[in-house]
């Protein structure tokens, strides 16, 4: 009987050890897939900045979907989802859905949003407000798991359910400046109950500024958009992210590279018609995660409605 009570404990013991292995090296993993969508920078700042709901006119929706190029099991991937509207000159509206996946974690958020323009003056200045609210499920996969589904660290995690979460969002824009700031995960970064889960490398804060330099003065025919960022990781290191978008109005297309100092590079392009818009990027990792991965592609689609092409 002993004996028995002994086993147990050790298979017990045994679990759980593996189990926390699994946990540690899917954190390191996903730390070195700290990228977000490549849209958050030009086409849809509306993803990392609730500010930015509603500061087009009409109705946009916007699909993206982002994945490692190496198709191994339990790859990084992720999708989502946001309409937003401009209900008066003022006031814009926002849905935000994202479905993040990495090994047998994960997560997903659904956010309603309240976005305030306020007009400053000329050239289209505007100071944007923005709040999100919603909620947050974190969560395991238990047909993923290749283990004891009985263990009781498998059952805490998912235990805990769903929370209310949000994001607050401050922008300053206008024809030619974007400067913007992001207090996403306010729930889990500001209170940190005890018992509350805590998702892997979550972002506390963004900073983003970009400025856009018209290359031919008498037309709007082609321009350049130099881009700044700053991400405060907790558990990593901070990110730094340098960019630059080439805007081709009369060929209705976008050129797109980004550097971020977490080893990699992305670039891509936009074709942008009257009615929706197409991007593609690709992401090229410089540090160790190369001998893993042949890096990740990011295709999103943005449909406009009930808006004028201009």
């Amino acid at each position: 009987m002993k004996q028995k009570m002994t086993t147990k404990k050790l298979n017990q013991y045994r679990y759980t050890f593996l189990f926390s292995v699994m946990l540690t090296l899917s954190a390191n993993y996903c730390k070195a897939q700290l990228n977000p969508y490549q849209a958050i920078y030009y086409q849809n700042r509306y993803l990392s900045n609730p500010a930015m709901a509603g500061s087009d006119k009409g109705l946009n929706i916007n699909l993206a979907y982002q994945q490692q190029w190496s198709s191994f099991p339990g790859s990084p991937k992720a999708q989502s989802l946001t309409t937003e509207y401009q209900a008066t000159d003022k006031v814009g509206l926002g849905l935000n859905i994202n479905d993040d996946q990495s090994g047998v974690f994960r997560q997903t958020r659904i956010m309603g949003t309240y976005a305030y323009h306020l007009p400053l003056g000329e050239q289209n200045q505007k100071l944007n407000f923005g709040l999100s609210l919603g909620v947050n499920d974190s969560r395991i996969n238990y047909s993923l798991v290749n283990g004891d589904l009985s263990d009781i660290q498998l059952s805490k995690y998912n235990q805990r359910g769903p929370f209310a979460d949000g994001d607050l969002g401050l922008s300053y824009t206008s024809n030619n400046w974007f400067i913007g700031g992001t207090l996403p995960n306010l729930n889990t970064n500001l209170f940190n109950r005890a018992g509350q889960k805590e998702d892997i490398d979550r972002t506390v804060f963004i900073t983003m500024v970009s400025y856009k330099i018209k290359l031919n003065n008498e037309t709007d025919a082609f321009s350049l958009e130099p881009l700044a960022a700053y991400r405060q990781i907790k558990g990593f290191d901070n990110i730094f992210d340098l960019g630059a978008n080439f805007r081709m109005n009369n060929y209705h297309l976008d050129l797109q590279a980004i550097y971020h100092s977490n080893d990699n590079f992305g670039f891509g392009f936009v074709f942008d018609q009257h009615n929706y818009a197409f991007n593609f990027n690709y992401n090229v990792y410089t540090g160790q995660i190369t001998n893993y991965t042949n890096g990740a592609f990011e295709i999103g689609l943005k449909i406009r409605l009930l808006n004028k092409w201009k």
